[in-house]
């Protein structure tokens, strides 16, 4: 019989659990975004990956890096 390796698994409560990097979010000058508190948006102006400027009708907000409430559309 042949010793067939298996993928580790790790439990959800294991203090060695793996820290997977979250993924980097790269947004374009006139993408469009929806933020969960300020709501639909295009983006303006990108400050080379630290913040980019969106706006948002009657608000330009400055969103800063890592953008955790904001997704591309």
């Amino acid at each position: 019989m042949t010793n067939m390796r298996m993928p580790k698994r790790h439990l959800p409560s294991s203090p060695f659990k793996t820290v997977a990097a979250p993924p980097d979010r790269f947004f374009a000058v006139g993408s469009r975004v929806t933020h969960d508190v300020y709501g639909l948006g295009r983006v303006t102006a990108v400050e080379d990956g630290v913040a980019v400027v969106v706006d948002f009708g009657a608000l330009l907000k400055r969103v800063a890096s890592p953008y955790a409430k904001m997704t591309g559309l």
